[in-house]
C-alpha cells in the first residue's frame, strides 16, 4: 500500500506555519533559541489556551493548522514522538512539590506532565477515538512514530494519520545538557557549524505535524516509500537495510538524488553521517537543516519536512546543501538518514 505525505506544518525558531525558511531562513548566532510562537487565538480559544502548557498549545495549534489545510477532520490515527514530553510542566510540578512540602499541589501540572498528554489532548479536542500512541525514544522518537504509522498503513488498518514530533527546551534543561557538553560553547556561526570539528550543537525546539494518507492526489507533497529502524548496526547491516528499502521500490543506490542528514556541527555526531555518505553515496549531495532549526530530540521530523518540501518544489536551496557533488535539477528520490548517538538509526525513503 502506498503512503503519501499530504501536508506538513511546523512551529520552530523560523516563522511558524510558513515556508519562508526554504528561501530566506533566519540565521541565529545564539547557542539557544526558543520557538517563535504563532497567534494561538486563531486556533485555540483563549480560555482553553491559558490552562495549557507551551508544548500543548504548539501541538494542538499545529494539528489544527494541518487539519484546516487538508480537510481531514477525523484522522484514523494520531501518533506522536517526543523525547522530553511536557518538560516545562514537569519542572513546575516538581518545583511546587518541593516548595509546598508535597502538600496542596495543583493537579493540572501533573496531568500535563505525562508524555502521552500531547497525543491525548489533540484527540480529545478533535473528538478522535481511533488509534492513539506516543513514542519517547530520545533522538529517534519521531522516527518510531513514523514507523508505527507506516506499518499501520501497510496492515490496512488506517487510511489517514496525523503524525507529530514535539519537544520543548527549557532554560533549566538547556543548562543541564550544557554540563555534559551537548551544546557548543561560545558564539554560533554557519562557519563553525559547517566545520564540525568541535563538540556540541546549536540548541533549538521542534513542533512538526504531518498528515499522511493512502490516497494519491495532485496536492500530495511526496510519497513515503519506506522506513527502516536499526539498533547498533554494523556497516554490513546498514548496507543490507539500504538494499532492502531500495529493492522493494525497484531502485538502486545510484537512483537516489540526495541524502538529508542530521549534521549539526557536533564532531562525533557528524562523523557518522560523513562516513555513511562516503561509503554509500560519495557522489550525491548532502542536505542539512539543523544549522537553521537547531538540535532537538525530534529534529528528525524537521529533516523529513525539509526532504518533502524539496521534492514538492523540485529544487535545492543553496543554504541547505552541506556538500554539493553535482548539480541536481528536479530531484525525484531522497533518503533521510538519522541516528542518535550512533546507537539508534533510521532510514526513510521519499520519492516524488
Amino acid at each position: 500500500m502506498s503512503v503519501y505525505i499530504n501536508s506538513i506544518t511546523h512551529i520552530s525558531n523560523q516563522e511558524p506555519f510558513s515556508e519562508q525558511w526554504f528561501e530566506n531562513p533566519v540565521i541565529y548566532n545564539e547557542r539557544y533559541v526558543r520557538s517563535v510562537e504563532p497567534d494561538y487565538s486563531a486556533y485555540i480559544p483563549p480560555m482553553v489556551a491559558r490552562r495549557m502548557g507551551v508544548i500543548l498549545k504548539r501541538a494542538l495549534a499545529s494539528a489544527l493548522h494541518v487539519i484546516q489545510k487538508t480537510g481531514v477532520n477525523n484522522p484514523d490515527a494520531i501518533i506522536t514522538g517526543t523525547g522530553l514530553g511536557c518538560i516545562e510542566n514537569t519542572e513546575k510540578f516538581l518545583t511546587a512539590m518541593l516548595d509546598n512540602h508535597e502538600e496542596l499541589l495543583t493537579p493540572t501540572f501533573f496531568m500535563q506532565s505525562t508524555h502521552n498528554t500531547i497525543s491525548s489532548q489533540i484527540a480529545v479536542y478533535l473528538k478522535c477515538k481511533g488509534y492513539n500512541s506516543t513514542y519517547s525514544h530520545r533522538g529517534t522518537s519521531f522516527d518510531n512514530a513514523l514507523l508505527d504509522a507506516f506499518m499501520q498503513f501497510q496492515l490496512g488498518k488506517i487510511s489517514t494519520a496525523l503524525i507529530n514530533g514535539h519537544d520543548e527546551l527549557t532554560p533549566k534543561y538547556f543548562e543541564m545538557l550544557e554540563k555534559i557538553g551537548y551544546w557548543k560553547g561560545g558564539s554560533i556561526s554557519l562557519d563553525v557549524l559547517r566545520a564540525g570539528d568541535t563538540p556540541g550543537a546549536f540548541a533549538g525546539e521542534c513542533s512538526v505535524c504531518f498528515m499522511l494518507t493512502d490516497k494519491p492526489a495532485t496536492n500530495n507533497l511526496c510519497e513515503l516509500a519506506g522506513i527502516e529502524m536499526l539498533y547498533k548496526p554494523t556497516q554490513e547491516k546498514l548496507k543490507r537495510s539500504l538494499q532492502t528499502i531500495l529493492k522493494s521500490n525497484n531502485l538502486t543506490l545510484k537512483d537516489i538524488d540526495a541524502i538529508v542528514t542530521g549534521i549539526s556541527g557536533d564532531k562525533a555526531n557528524d562523523d557518522i553521517y560523513k562516513n555513511f555518505h562516503a561509503k554509500f553515496f560519495p557522489d550525491k549531495p548532502i542536505v542539512w537543516y539543523k544549522h537553521i532549526f537547531g538540535e532537538s530530540y525530534t529534529a528528525s521530523g524537521l529533516g523529513l519536512y525539509v526532504a518533502a518540501t524539496i521534492l514538492d518544489r523540485e529544487t535545492f536551496p543553496q543554504h541547505l546543501l552541506y556538500i554539493q557533488k553535482k548539480s541536481i535539477t528536479s530531484p525525484k528520490r531522497i533518503l533521510v538518514y538519522n541516528h542518535f548517538q550512533g546507537i539508534d538509526h533510521s532510514i526513510a525513503l521519499l520519492r516524488r
